[in-house]
């Protein structure tokens, strides 16, 4: 600092910043050049086709069909990890019996909250693989608990009728747990005299979270809202990993069917582009929305 402003921020900042542009700036710039192209990955011409790969992708029944799964993941993922989060939260937070001491927690709050955290330390991959062997139509958990107790169970991921839905509960069930923690430090933040003060005025625990406690934690949900609009519009690694798509395209999203068109047996990387395309400008619209849409003004609090 005893030269200036100027070499410190030369020397600190303008070397992420190229960092960035290079490894993330510049491939996404290559996408959309790459999306006019007839390339197919591997070999040495790419010729130009304009934007026939988007009008292609227009009348693509496979695309719309994957486009149709991920927005039913977008209007349910958040919806349910958000209420879940919110609920299990409270809960810990306020759960407690009402006494002298004021509005407690549960008992063992902390154990609680890193059992619902402890989806988190587990990869994406170990997550997949693990509920994949629960579904499992012969020696899965849910399988033989329902043979057990003399019910007949579906074959889960290899119905289509159940697949989806297989899916979308363990993607709500990997984000429940952080979000719990997460909400529970923003609570934490309250003060407790708000909440002892409802209580007393015989507001009842429900009223309390839709009346208090969500006002209060707005900016946090926003924020938790729009990373979960995100994860429903990419889900990619988990239903590679537990249904690659299938049965017969129920589980389909925008991440596989662009990945197995770039990989696949026909290697259309520009087609594919134009998919990571579209997927770019469908997640910032997603995400601008959610911001203007759930903006409110703050409450202070003192």
């Amino acid at each position: 600092m005893r030269h200036g402003k100027w070499p410190l921020i030369i020397t600190f900042l303008v070397p992420p910043v190229l960092l960035y542009v290079v490894f993330v700036v510049s491939p996404y710039l290559q996408a959309f050049q790459i999306s006019t192209t007839d390339w197919l990955g591997y070999s040495p011409d790419a010729n130009s086709v304009g934007l026939a790969n988007f009008k292609t992708l227009w009348h693509d029944g496979y695309f719309w069909n994957a486009l149709q799964n991920n927005a039913v993941l977008l209007a349910l993922v958040p919806v349910l990890t958000i209420v879940l989060g919110l609920f299990f939260a409270t809960m810990l937070a306020m759960g407690g019996r009402k006494g002298r001491a004021g509005v407690t927690g549960v008992r063992g709050g902390a154990f609680y909250r890193t059992v619902y955290f402890f989806p988190q330390v587990l990869s994406v991959v170990i997550i997949a693989l693990l509920w994949k062997e629960v579904y499992h139509p012969n020696k899965g958990l849910l399988t033989a608990t329902l043979h057990g107790i003399g019910l007949s169970a579906p074959t889960w991921l290899g119905d289509p009728a159940t697949a989806f839905w297989c899916v979308l509960a363990v993607m709500v069930w990997s984000n429940v747990g952080f979000y719990v923690v997460l909400f529970g430090a923003a609570m934490s933040a309250v003060p407790k005299e708000i909440y002892e003060a409802v209580l007393l005025d015989g507001a009842s625990r429900f009223t309390t979270l839709r009346r208090v406690t969500l006002p209060l934690l707005w900016d946090t949900v926003q924020v938790a809202w729009v990373y979960l609009a995100i994860f429903a519009l990419d889900g990619f690694i988990l239903v590679q990993l537990m249904t690659n798509g299938g049965p017969n395209f129920s589980t389909d999203v925008i991440g596989v069917r662009m990945y197995d068109t770039a990989f696949g047996s026909e290697t259309k990387f520009g087609y594919a582009s134009a998919i990571g395309v579209v997927m770019f400008f469908l997640t910032l619209s997603v995400a601008v929305l959610s911001l203007r849409v759930g903006r409110r003004d703050r409450i202070e609090y003192s």
